[in-house]
């Protein structure tokens, strides 16, 4: 077990080195908030396609395909569980405080941080429960983080159900049931494209780090707090509800690990567009994402016991 939580942590680290890479340009000017929105444009609308073409392209065993329904359906009662948990907390705060830190809370980096993180610790297979939990993710976030963020009359079904992420599962669905394969120059572009996945976000994480007041983040109490359920008890709390369920350790192990990873990023974009404090979104994000180097490697030896992978 202890050398199954230095192999995470070395993995995190990693991950974390990366950050650093785009921490540093961005403080150094080498990369503005212009450039970072572009890079983010890049991964969102280019990058996450490929990601779940290539994955779909992969020749996975059929017990994988088989539990695809089963991994959107926990997804799916993950975040309604989290959403309840969140929706009373807060309550105090002014309600551009109160938003962005109840949708840290429920959304989590799933695509640019845990992909990586699971497809590092599980192996190559694991990213399929990935890219069908980011499908979920995207789905759910466009109704009810729009809610959370800009209240009823900023849902729009149309965009919560056309996404990128959707898009590309509509369209690479029907490559895997008939088992085609892209040809083999668009299948070597896609899969090039595919593996910016980590490194570009990462380094877009760090960019957006720069930006932040880190020394102010460790003085906010309710980013304390809000970071504390995101990254130790919403984690342990879904170990514990899934672990009567009987799933394969695999899918087991990817659903907890993509419960502890940090605050998505989608918590200060959300922000700026529905007009809530971007600044406090920011440093929940920050903070979260530091303090997981602690946190994610405790987490996955966690569902490794737990599951017996």
């Amino acid at each position: 077990m202890l050398e199954y939580f230095w192999t995470v942590l070395g993995q995190v680290i990693t991950l974390f080195l990366l950050i650093a890479v785009g921490y540093v340009l961005g403080k150094l000017g080498k990369i503005n908030a212009q450039g970072t929105g572009q890079m983010t444009s890049l991964l969102l609308y280019v990058v996450t396609p490929c990601v779940v073409w290539d994955t779909l392209q992969m020749h996975l065993a059929p017990e994988r395909i088989a539990e695809a329904v089963p991994c959107a359906v926990l997804s799916l009662a993950t975040y309604l569980g989290y959403s309840l948990i969140a929706a009373p907390l807060f309550r105090k705060s002014p309600s551009d405080v109160r938003a962005p830190l109840r949708f840290g809370i429920v959304y989590s980096n799933v695509g640019f941080m845990g992909l990586p993180l699971v497809e590092a610790v599980l192996g190559e297979e694991a990213r399929f429960y990935v890219v069908v939990s980011m499908v979920v993710f995207n789905v759910y976030c466009w109704i009810h983080g729009v809610m959370v963020m800009g209240g009823r009359k900023a849902l729009s079904l149309r965009k919560a159900l056309i996404n990128p992420g959707s898009v590309a599962l509509v369209l690479g669905l029907p490559l895997m049931l008939g088992a085609l394969e892209l040809p083999g120059s668009v299948s070597a572009a896609v899969g090039f494209l595919a593996d910016l996945n980590t490194p570009l976000a990462m380094v877009v994480i760090g960019t957006q780090m720069s930006a932040v007041n880190l020394a102010e983040s460790f003085r906010q109490g309710r980013v304390y707090a809000a970071s504390a359920l995101r990254l130790v008890a919403l984690p342990i709390l879904t170990a514990l509800v899934l672990l009567p369920f009987d799933l394969s350790p695999m899918l087991y192990c990817t659903m907890v690990i993509l419960s502890g990873a940090p605050s998505a990023g989608n918590t200060s974009m959300f922000s700026q567009r529905f007009g809530q404090n971007t600044t406090l979104a920011a440093q929940l994000v920050s903070l979260c994402t530091i303090l997981s180097v602690i946190t994610l490697p405790v987490v996955a030896v966690m569902a490794q016991a737990l599951s017996g992978i």
